[in-house]
Protein backbone atom coordinates (compact mmCIF):
# COMPACT_ATOMS: atom_id res chain seq x y z
CA UNK A 1 0.00 0.00 0.00
CA UNK A 2 1.32 3.55 -0.91
CA UNK A 3 -0.38 6.54 0.26
CA UNK A 4 0.09 10.03 -0.70
CA UNK A 5 2.04 11.65 2.11
CA UNK A 6 0.12 14.96 3.87
CA UNK A 7 1.71 16.28 6.19
CA UNK A 8 -0.14 17.34 9.09
CA UNK A 9 2.66 17.29 11.12
CA UNK A 10 3.13 20.66 12.78
CA UNK A 11 4.70 22.53 15.72
CA UNK A 12 3.37 20.59 18.43
CA UNK A 13 4.50 17.55 17.21
CA UNK A 14 8.27 15.98 17.88
CA UNK A 15 10.58 13.58 17.07
CA UNK A 16 12.43 11.35 19.67
CA UNK A 17 14.29 13.63 22.19
CA UNK A 18 17.80 13.20 23.13
CA UNK A 19 19.30 12.08 26.28
CA UNK A 20 20.93 14.67 26.84
CA UNK A 21 19.89 16.80 30.24
CA UNK A 22 22.68 19.25 30.16
CA UNK A 23 21.92 22.87 28.74
CA UNK A 24 25.50 23.56 27.97
CA UNK A 25 26.01 20.21 25.66
CA UNK A 26 24.72 20.09 21.73
CA UNK A 27 21.88 17.40 21.57
CA UNK A 28 23.35 15.59 18.82
CA UNK A 29 27.63 15.65 20.13
CA UNK A 30 27.92 12.38 21.48
CA UNK A 31 27.02 8.68 21.11
CA UNK A 32 24.97 8.23 24.55
CA UNK A 33 22.98 4.67 23.19
CA UNK A 34 22.03 2.70 21.01
CA UNK A 35 21.67 3.45 17.63
CA UNK A 36 23.17 6.92 18.33
CA UNK A 37 21.64 10.90 19.43
CA UNK A 38 18.89 11.01 17.02
CA UNK A 39 18.33 6.92 17.13
CA UNK A 40 18.46 6.34 13.24
CA UNK A 41 22.08 5.69 13.52
CA UNK A 42 23.09 9.14 12.32
CA UNK A 43 25.82 11.09 13.14
CA UNK A 44 25.27 14.77 12.04
CA UNK A 45 28.89 16.36 13.45
CA UNK A 46 30.71 13.41 12.62
CA UNK A 47 33.65 13.37 9.67
CA UNK A 48 35.04 9.95 10.09
CA UNK A 49 38.07 8.66 7.76
CA UNK A 50 36.97 6.75 4.67
CA UNK A 51 40.08 4.22 4.38
CA UNK A 52 41.66 2.68 6.82
CA UNK A 53 44.12 -0.99 8.07
CA UNK A 54 45.51 -1.98 11.02
CA UNK A 55 48.87 -0.13 9.70
CA UNK A 56 46.30 3.28 8.66
CA UNK A 57 44.48 5.56 10.84
CA UNK A 58 44.18 3.84 13.71
CA UNK A 59 44.20 6.23 16.58
CA UNK A 60 44.94 3.64 19.07
CA UNK A 61 43.43 -0.21 19.79
CA UNK A 62 42.88 -1.97 22.61
CA UNK A 63 41.71 -5.50 24.25
CA UNK A 64 38.28 -5.85 25.65
CA UNK A 65 38.35 -8.24 28.37
CA UNK A 66 35.57 -11.04 27.98
CA UNK A 67 33.02 -10.75 24.88
CA UNK A 68 30.15 -8.78 24.47
CA UNK A 69 28.32 -6.91 21.26
CA UNK A 70 27.05 -4.19 23.38
CA UNK A 71 27.69 -0.71 21.38
CA UNK A 72 29.98 1.37 23.04
CA UNK A 73 28.63 4.72 23.95
CA UNK A 74 30.47 7.75 24.21
CA UNK A 75 29.97 11.04 26.11
CA UNK A 76 32.23 13.80 27.00
CA UNK A 77 36.11 12.48 26.85
CA UNK A 78 35.20 8.82 27.90
CA UNK A 79 33.97 5.64 26.17
CA UNK A 80 31.65 3.37 28.12
CA UNK A 81 31.51 -0.64 27.25
CA UNK A 82 29.91 -3.55 28.52
CA UNK A 83 31.34 -7.07 28.20
CA UNK A 84 30.84 -10.36 30.17
CA UNK A 85 34.00 -11.88 31.46
CA UNK A 86 33.90 -15.81 31.67
CA UNK A 87 36.19 -16.90 34.63
CA UNK A 88 38.61 -19.74 35.44
CA UNK A 89 35.73 -20.61 38.05
CA UNK A 90 33.19 -24.01 36.92
CA UNK A 91 30.20 -25.19 38.08
CA UNK A 92 28.67 -28.34 36.89
CA UNK A 93 25.77 -27.49 34.36
CA UNK A 94 23.80 -29.85 31.88
CA UNK A 95 23.90 -29.27 28.17
CA UNK A 96 20.20 -28.67 26.93
CA UNK A 97 20.23 -30.83 23.80
CA UNK A 98 20.58 -30.12 20.50
CA UNK A 99 18.48 -27.98 18.58
CA UNK A 100 17.01 -27.17 15.09
CA UNK A 101 19.09 -23.98 13.89
CA UNK A 102 16.59 -21.09 12.55
CA UNK A 103 18.13 -20.55 8.65
CA UNK A 104 20.27 -17.00 9.16
CA UNK A 105 20.14 -16.30 5.31
CA UNK A 106 23.46 -16.54 3.07
CA UNK A 107 26.39 -15.31 4.88
CA UNK A 108 25.35 -15.99 8.55
CA UNK A 109 27.13 -18.79 10.25
CA UNK A 110 24.15 -20.99 9.93
CA UNK A 111 22.15 -21.83 6.81
CA UNK A 112 20.23 -24.75 8.11
CA UNK A 113 21.29 -27.63 10.13
CA UNK A 114 21.39 -28.40 13.72
CA UNK A 115 23.17 -26.31 16.13
CA UNK A 116 23.86 -26.98 20.29
CA UNK A 117 23.12 -24.80 23.08
CA UNK A 118 24.98 -25.76 26.08
CA UNK A 119 24.22 -23.77 29.33
CA UNK A 120 26.54 -21.91 31.04
CA UNK A 121 29.18 -24.04 33.19
CA UNK A 122 31.50 -20.87 34.47
CA UNK A 123 30.84 -17.85 36.73
CA UNK A 124 30.66 -14.52 34.59
CA UNK A 125 32.02 -10.90 35.42
CA UNK A 126 29.33 -8.33 34.14
CA UNK A 127 31.58 -5.59 33.45
CA UNK A 128 30.99 -1.79 32.85
CA UNK A 129 34.66 0.02 31.42
CA UNK A 130 35.37 3.76 31.10
CA UNK A 131 38.18 4.34 28.44
CA UNK A 132 39.59 7.69 27.79
CA UNK A 133 38.64 8.77 24.23
CA UNK A 134 42.34 10.07 23.32
CA UNK A 135 44.37 7.16 24.44
CA UNK A 136 42.12 4.46 24.42
CA UNK A 137 43.32 3.41 28.31
CA UNK A 138 40.80 2.03 30.92
CA UNK A 139 40.06 5.03 33.53
CA UNK A 140 37.85 2.63 35.65
CA UNK A 141 36.29 -0.57 35.72
CA UNK A 142 33.33 -1.92 37.75
CA UNK A 143 31.79 -5.69 37.74
CA UNK A 144 28.57 -5.22 38.90
CA UNK A 145 27.77 -8.80 38.99
CA UNK A 146 29.10 -12.01 39.17
CA UNK A 147 26.61 -15.08 38.41
CA UNK A 148 26.44 -18.01 36.41
CA UNK A 149 23.87 -16.99 33.83
CA UNK A 150 20.73 -18.91 33.91
CA UNK A 151 20.80 -19.74 30.23
CA UNK A 152 23.19 -19.63 27.46
CA UNK A 153 22.55 -18.62 23.95
CA UNK A 154 23.12 -18.76 20.26
CA UNK A 155 26.69 -19.30 19.34
CA UNK A 156 26.71 -16.03 17.66
CA UNK A 157 25.57 -14.18 20.67
CA UNK A 158 27.13 -13.06 24.16
CA UNK A 159 26.03 -12.73 27.56
CA UNK A 160 26.67 -8.60 27.25
CA UNK A 161 24.67 -7.58 23.93
CA UNK A 162 22.19 -5.23 25.35
CA UNK A 163 23.74 -1.53 25.17
CA UNK A 164 24.15 0.85 28.20
CA UNK A 165 22.50 4.49 27.57
CA UNK A 166 23.79 7.52 29.51
CA UNK A 167 21.88 11.24 30.59
CA UNK A 168 25.35 12.39 30.80
CA UNK A 169 25.43 12.63 34.37
CA UNK A 170 24.68 8.55 35.05
CA UNK A 171 25.51 5.31 33.04
CA UNK A 172 22.22 2.95 32.89
CA UNK A 173 24.29 -0.34 32.14
CA UNK A 174 21.73 -3.15 31.16
CA UNK A 175 22.75 -6.85 31.31
CA UNK A 176 19.38 -8.08 30.57
CA UNK A 177 18.74 -11.08 32.76
CA UNK A 178 21.80 -10.42 34.94
CA UNK A 179 19.93 -7.05 35.81
CA UNK A 180 19.81 -3.02 35.40
CA UNK A 181 22.74 -0.71 36.87
CA UNK A 182 22.56 2.92 37.82
CA UNK A 183 26.32 4.28 37.63
CA UNK A 184 27.80 7.60 38.20
CA UNK A 185 30.32 8.74 36.19
CA UNK A 186 32.59 7.41 38.11
CA UNK A 187 31.19 4.07 38.35
CA UNK A 188 29.98 3.80 41.45
CA UNK A 189 26.92 2.06 41.61
CA UNK A 190 23.72 3.93 42.48
CA UNK A 191 21.27 1.47 42.26
CA UNK A 192 19.86 -2.07 40.59
CA UNK A 193 17.51 -3.86 39.71
CA UNK A 194 16.76 -7.79 38.63
CA UNK A 195 13.60 -8.37 36.52
CA UNK A 196 13.73 -11.80 36.40
CA UNK A 197 15.24 -14.25 34.12
CA UNK A 198 14.18 -14.38 30.43
CA UNK A 199 13.72 -17.19 28.62
CA UNK A 200 14.08 -16.50 25.07
CA UNK A 201 13.07 -18.00 21.89
CA UNK A 202 14.81 -21.59 21.26
CA UNK A 203 17.49 -19.92 23.67
CA UNK A 204 19.08 -17.54 21.19
CA UNK A 205 20.06 -15.05 23.81
CA UNK A 206 19.01 -10.98 25.06
CA UNK A 207 19.80 -8.03 22.95
CA UNK A 208 17.23 -5.38 23.58
CA UNK A 209 18.49 -2.02 24.92
CA UNK A 210 16.63 0.44 27.56
CA UNK A 211 15.56 3.73 26.48
CA UNK A 212 15.76 6.60 28.48
CA UNK A 213 13.57 10.04 28.03
CA UNK A 214 13.55 12.82 30.62
CA UNK A 215 13.34 10.56 34.34
CA UNK A 216 12.57 7.77 32.92
CA UNK A 217 13.81 4.35 32.03
CA UNK A 218 11.23 2.19 29.36
CA UNK A 219 12.72 -1.78 29.28
CA UNK A 220 11.47 -4.03 26.79
CA UNK A 221 11.58 -7.66 28.17
CA UNK A 222 9.65 -9.53 25.21
CA UNK A 223 10.50 -13.66 26.16
CA UNK A 224 8.77 -17.04 25.97
CA UNK A 225 7.09 -16.58 29.79
CA UNK A 226 4.78 -13.31 30.13
CA UNK A 227 6.32 -10.79 28.07
CA UNK A 228 5.80 -7.17 29.22
CA UNK A 229 7.13 -3.87 29.24
CA UNK A 230 8.19 -1.73 32.37
CA UNK A 231 9.23 2.59 33.23
CA UNK A 232 11.50 2.87 35.98
CA UNK A 233 12.23 6.14 38.09
CA UNK A 234 16.09 6.97 36.68
CA UNK A 235 16.76 8.47 39.88
CA UNK A 236 16.11 4.97 41.96
CA UNK A 237 15.21 2.51 39.83
CA UNK A 238 11.46 2.62 41.25
CA UNK A 239 8.80 0.75 39.01
CA UNK A 240 6.50 3.43 37.68
CA UNK A 241 4.25 1.31 35.49
CA UNK A 242 4.10 -2.15 34.04
CA UNK A 243 1.66 -3.30 31.35
CA UNK A 244 2.13 -7.00 29.85
CA UNK A 245 2.43 -7.89 26.31
CA UNK A 246 1.24 -10.49 23.88
CA UNK A 247 4.20 -11.17 22.31
CA UNK A 248 7.18 -14.31 21.85
CA UNK A 249 10.46 -12.98 22.12
CA UNK A 250 11.55 -10.18 20.47
CA UNK A 251 14.91 -8.21 20.18
CA UNK A 252 13.83 -4.95 19.19
CA UNK A 253 14.52 -1.75 21.48
CA UNK A 254 11.98 0.42 22.60
CA UNK A 255 11.69 4.39 20.82
CA UNK A 256 10.51 7.26 23.05
CA UNK A 257 8.80 9.94 20.57
CA UNK A 258 7.17 13.46 21.87
CA UNK A 259 3.67 14.04 20.46
CA UNK A 260 2.04 17.36 21.26
CA UNK A 261 4.55 17.30 24.31
CA UNK A 262 2.49 13.88 25.51
CA UNK A 263 5.45 11.38 25.09
CA UNK A 264 5.06 7.50 24.00
CA UNK A 265 6.85 4.58 24.00
CA UNK A 266 6.99 2.30 20.34
CA UNK A 267 7.89 -0.79 20.10
CA UNK A 268 8.15 -3.49 17.47
CA UNK A 269 7.28 -7.24 17.41
CA UNK A 270 6.07 -9.79 16.06
CA UNK A 271 2.26 -9.76 16.90
CA UNK A 272 1.98 -6.11 16.76
CA UNK A 273 3.68 -3.05 16.58
CA UNK A 274 2.39 -0.57 19.48
CA UNK A 275 2.38 3.06 21.45
CA UNK A 276 2.24 3.63 25.23
CA UNK A 277 1.47 6.62 26.67
CA UNK A 278 5.07 7.30 28.59
CA UNK A 279 3.55 8.62 32.01
CA UNK A 280 0.78 5.77 32.42
CA UNK A 281 1.48 2.87 30.31
CA UNK A 282 -2.04 2.71 28.53
CA UNK A 283 -1.70 1.56 25.00
CA UNK A 284 -2.47 4.09 22.75
CA UNK A 285 -2.42 2.72 19.13
CA UNK A 286 -1.23 -0.54 17.58
CA UNK A 287 -0.71 -2.14 14.08
CA UNK A 288 0.05 -5.41 12.48
CA UNK A 289 2.97 -6.78 9.90
CA UNK A 290 6.38 -7.76 11.24
CA UNK A 291 7.17 -11.23 11.26
CA UNK A 292 8.43 -13.81 13.36
CA UNK A 293 11.51 -12.60 15.70
CA UNK A 294 11.90 -9.18 15.53
CA UNK A 295 15.36 -7.78 16.05
CA UNK A 296 15.46 -4.07 14.34
CA UNK A 297 14.38 -1.25 16.51
CA UNK A 298 12.16 1.51 15.12
CA UNK A 299 12.73 4.84 14.09
CA UNK A 300 11.39 8.32 13.24
CA UNK A 301 11.96 11.37 11.52
CA UNK A 302 9.60 14.24 10.23
CA UNK A 303 6.16 12.57 11.88
CA UNK A 304 6.94 9.03 10.34
CA UNK A 305 7.80 5.96 11.81
CA UNK A 306 9.33 2.81 10.46
CA UNK A 307 9.45 -0.52 11.19
CA UNK A 308 11.09 -3.57 9.93
CA UNK A 309 11.81 -7.23 10.13
CA UNK A 310 13.30 -9.94 7.60
CA UNK A 311 12.93 -13.12 9.36
CA UNK A 312 11.07 -15.82 7.40
CA UNK A 313 9.46 -13.25 4.92
CA UNK A 314 9.93 -9.41 4.34
CA UNK A 315 8.67 -6.44 6.01
CA UNK A 316 9.01 -2.57 6.08
CA UNK A 317 6.69 0.04 6.93
CA UNK A 318 6.38 3.62 7.89
CA UNK A 319 3.50 4.87 10.23
CA UNK A 320 2.35 8.20 10.47
CA UNK A 321 2.47 9.05 13.97
CA UNK A 322 0.02 12.27 14.57
CA UNK A 323 -3.55 11.37 15.56
CA UNK A 324 -3.12 7.72 15.76
CA UNK A 325 -5.08 6.14 18.05
CA UNK A 326 -6.28 2.24 18.41
CA UNK A 327 -5.75 -0.48 15.64
CA UNK A 328 -4.15 1.56 12.67
CA UNK A 329 -4.26 -1.22 10.24
CA UNK A 330 -5.24 -0.60 6.80
CA UNK A 331 -6.14 2.92 7.67
CA UNK A 332 -4.26 6.52 6.64
CA UNK A 333 -2.15 6.19 9.53
CA UNK A 334 -0.08 3.88 7.43
CA UNK A 335 2.01 5.98 5.28
CA UNK A 336 3.50 2.96 2.75
CA UNK A 337 4.45 -0.48 3.68
CA UNK A 338 7.46 -1.40 1.06
CA UNK A 339 6.53 -4.45 -1.06
CA UNK A 340 9.88 -5.79 -2.26
CA UNK A 341 12.18 -8.38 -0.12
CA UNK A 342 15.25 -8.22 1.37
CA UNK A 343 14.62 -6.76 4.57
CA UNK A 344 16.94 -7.06 7.80
CA UNK A 345 16.48 -10.00 10.21
CA UNK A 346 19.24 -8.69 12.68
CA UNK A 347 20.53 -5.42 11.49
CA UNK A 348 18.33 -2.39 11.94
CA UNK A 349 18.25 0.12 9.55
CA UNK A 350 19.60 3.24 8.85
CA UNK A 351 17.78 6.92 8.15
CA UNK A 352 19.54 9.69 6.87
CA UNK A 353 18.32 12.95 4.85
CA UNK A 354 15.05 11.37 4.02
CA UNK A 355 16.76 7.77 2.60
CA UNK A 356 16.36 4.46 4.60
CA UNK A 357 19.34 1.91 4.34
CA UNK A 358 18.75 -1.55 5.08
CA UNK A 359 20.60 -5.01 4.52
CA UNK A 360 19.11 -8.61 3.07
CA UNK A 361 18.56 -10.50 6.39
CA UNK A 362 21.85 -10.87 7.59
CA UNK A 363 23.44 -10.32 3.84
CA UNK A 364 25.94 -7.77 2.74
CA UNK A 365 23.69 -7.05 0.20
CA UNK A 366 22.21 -3.14 0.56
CA UNK A 367 18.53 -1.52 -0.25
CA UNK A 368 17.83 1.88 0.19
CA UNK A 369 14.75 3.14 -0.71
CA UNK A 370 12.51 6.56 -0.02
CA UNK A 371 11.85 7.78 3.10
CA UNK A 372 8.54 9.55 2.33
CA UNK A 373 6.98 7.14 -0.28
CA UNK A 374 8.89 3.63 0.33
CA UNK A 375 10.24 3.98 -3.62
CA UNK A 376 13.25 1.93 -3.74
CA UNK A 377 16.25 3.87 -5.49
CA UNK A 378 18.32 0.85 -5.04
CA UNK A 379 17.98 -3.20 -4.20
CA UNK A 380 20.12 -5.52 -3.09
CA UNK A 381 23.65 -4.30 -3.97
CA UNK A 382 26.04 -6.67 -3.06
CA UNK A 383 28.97 -5.63 -1.00
CA UNK A 384 31.65 -7.40 -2.25
CA UNK A 385 34.17 -9.04 -0.36
CA UNK A 386 32.12 -9.00 2.91
CA UNK A 387 29.76 -11.77 4.51
CA UNK A 388 27.28 -11.79 7.12
CA UNK A 389 26.46 -8.31 8.78
CA UNK A 390 25.00 -8.35 12.29
CA UNK A 391 26.07 -4.47 13.56
CA UNK A 392 23.44 -1.99 12.11
CA UNK A 393 24.98 0.47 9.78
CA UNK A 394 25.71 4.07 10.89
CA UNK A 395 25.92 7.14 8.81
CA UNK A 396 27.88 10.41 9.03
CA UNK A 397 29.25 13.28 6.22
CA UNK A 398 27.68 11.57 3.08
CA UNK A 399 28.39 8.09 4.20
CA UNK A 400 27.03 5.06 5.05
CA UNK A 401 29.57 2.40 7.75
CA UNK A 402 28.85 -1.22 7.42
CA UNK A 403 30.46 -3.44 9.86
CA UNK A 404 31.18 -6.90 8.24
CA UNK A 405 31.43 -10.43 10.81
CA UNK A 406 34.62 -10.78 9.12
CA UNK A 407 36.27 -7.82 9.89
CA UNK A 408 35.62 -5.90 6.51
CA UNK A 409 33.86 -2.94 6.62
CA UNK A 410 32.45 -1.15 4.03
CA UNK A 411 32.02 2.47 3.15
CA UNK A 412 28.95 3.43 0.97
CA UNK A 413 28.76 7.00 -0.81
CA UNK A 414 25.18 8.71 0.59
CA UNK A 415 22.57 8.91 -2.31
CA UNK A 416 20.11 7.71 -4.72
CA UNK A 417 22.88 5.54 -6.44
CA UNK A 418 24.80 2.65 -5.16
CA UNK A 419 28.70 3.58 -4.92
CA UNK A 420 31.28 1.56 -2.75
CA UNK A 421 34.00 4.26 -1.65
CA UNK A 422 36.24 1.86 0.42
CA UNK A 423 36.11 -1.91 2.08
CA UNK A 424 38.98 -1.57 4.83
CA UNK A 425 40.18 -4.69 6.60
CA UNK A 426 40.97 -5.16 10.12
CA UNK A 427 42.30 -7.84 12.19
CA UNK A 428 38.87 -8.77 14.37
CA UNK A 429 35.44 -9.13 13.50
CA UNK A 430 32.27 -7.16 14.18
CA UNK A 431 29.11 -8.21 15.86
CA UNK A 432 28.39 -4.84 17.96
CA UNK A 433 27.13 -1.73 16.14
CA UNK A 434 30.02 0.62 15.35
CA UNK A 435 29.49 4.62 16.94
CA UNK A 436 30.93 7.42 15.25
CA UNK A 437 31.81 11.09 17.46
CA UNK A 438 33.17 13.86 15.48
CA UNK A 439 36.09 12.33 13.45
CA UNK A 440 36.40 9.43 15.12
CA UNK A 441 34.68 6.05 14.85
CA UNK A 442 34.74 3.51 17.02
CA UNK A 443 34.57 -0.46 15.94
CA UNK A 444 34.28 -3.19 18.83
CA UNK A 445 35.23 -6.46 17.98
CA UNK A 446 35.28 -9.59 19.29
CA UNK A 447 38.48 -9.13 21.26
CA UNK A 448 39.45 -5.36 20.62
CA UNK A 449 38.01 -1.51 20.66
CA UNK A 450 39.26 0.24 17.47
CA UNK A 451 39.40 4.34 17.52
CA UNK A 452 39.81 5.17 13.62
CA UNK A 453 40.41 8.53 12.83
CA UNK A 454 42.65 10.46 10.25
CA UNK A 455 46.93 10.75 11.08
Amino acid sequence: MRLSLIFVVCSCVFGPRAVAEDPGVARDAYWPQWRGPLMTGHAPHGDPPIEWSESKNIKWKVEIPGLGHATPIVWADRIYVQTAVKTDQKIAGEKTGEKPAEPQGAGGRHGGGRMRIEAPTHIHQFVVLALDRQTGKTIWQRTVREELPHAGGHQDASQASNSPVTDGKHIFAYFGSSGLYCLDMDGRLIWQKDLGDMQTRRSFGEGSSPALYGGTIVINWDHEGQSFIVALDKKTGAEKWKVDRDEPTSWSTPLIIDVGGKPQVVTSATNSIRAYDLGTGDLRWQCRGMTLNVVPSPLESDGLLYFASGFRGSALMAVRYAGAEGDIMGSESVAWAYTGKGTPYVPSMALYDNRLYFLDTNRAMLSCVDAKTGSPLFTNQRLEGMQGVYASPVTASGRLYIAGRGGKTAVIQHGPTFKILATNSLDDGFAASPAIVDKEIYLRGHKHLYCIAAE
